[in-house]
């Protein structure tokens, strides 16, 4: 089984060289092909106004100037002699659930696998703050995500269809089960910070923060709350099918 791995976080992430031995737990054909820098929050976003800069680590290591979706694209359709059987992105340092999987680049990475019809599956690591400095127990996905994967191999995913691991943050033997969930739903948590440089002309920050929500029972947001891994299939087809009607009655 030949897999790629790739990531937001860039090629020098803890949390690549994470899930490249996770990936090792179920093949020796890996290819990692990851984000020179940090591409988080870019989404599902192509390079089209620059071009995109390879640089060769080894024979399977890449590093892309680009985002995550370039990387795919770039393994899949130029570096890898034969499409790849399967594409994992992560781990992430960080929750990717809820509203926030639409901002999410390792997620893209997983929507331009499935796009490209391989079955691709994204991880994230749920962490803590100490001091503003987060804590994340990679131990916990790195023991729990091998025989999870093993599992989702024997599932026949439908077409259009990824899967949204997010692991909880705490000891691994804290775990408390593991639940399919639904995306969930946070308030928006963006704000916009100003600051003044040195010649007094504004600049901006986007501030991140949540409220406290009480999330819905069988959300994505609920199972890392209580220590469970949350398994959540997503789909691309973004239609409101349960709109159709309202708007055919409208413009009838």
């Amino acid at each position: 089984m030949r897999i790629l791995l790739t990531n937001d976080d860039g090629i020098h992430a803890e949390g690549l060289s994470v899930l490249e031995r996770i990936a090792r737990q179920l093949s020796d054909d890996i290819w990692v092909i990851a984000p020179e820098t940090d591409q988080s929050g870019l989404a599902h976003s192509l390079t089209l106004s620059n071009p995109l800069r390879l640089r060769k680590i080894d024979e399977r290591h890449y590093a892309v100037r680009g985002t995550p979706t370039d990387c795919v694209i770039m393994g899949v359709k130029h570096l890898m002699p034969q499409a790849p059987d399967l594409i994992i992105s992560g781990v992430n340092s960080g929750s990717n659930m809820a509203d926030d999987v639409t901002y999410s680049g390792t997620v893209a990475g997983a929507i331009e696998g499935t796009l490209l019809g391989i079955k691709s599956i994204a991880l994230s690591q749920e962490y803590n703050l100490d001091g503003g400095t987060r804590i994340l127990p990679w131990e916990v996905v790195e023991e729990r995500a091998p025989a999870l994967l093993k599992k989702l191999l024997g599932v026949e995913l439908a077409k259009g269809v990824l899967i949204n691991i997010n692991f909880p943050s705490c000891a691994a033997s804290e775990i408390a089960g593991t639940r399919v969930t639904a995306q969930g739903k946070l308030s928006h948590g963006l704000t916009i910070e100003e600051r003044h440089d040195g010649r007094g002309l504004p600049y901006y920050w986007l501030r991140y923060g949540r409220g406290k929500d009480v999330p819905a029972e069988n959300s994505d947001v609920a199972a890392i709350r209580s220590n469970h891994i949350s398994i959540t299939p997503l789909q691309l087809d973004l239609t409101a099918h349960e709109m159709r009607a309202t708007l055919e009655n409208a413009f009838a």
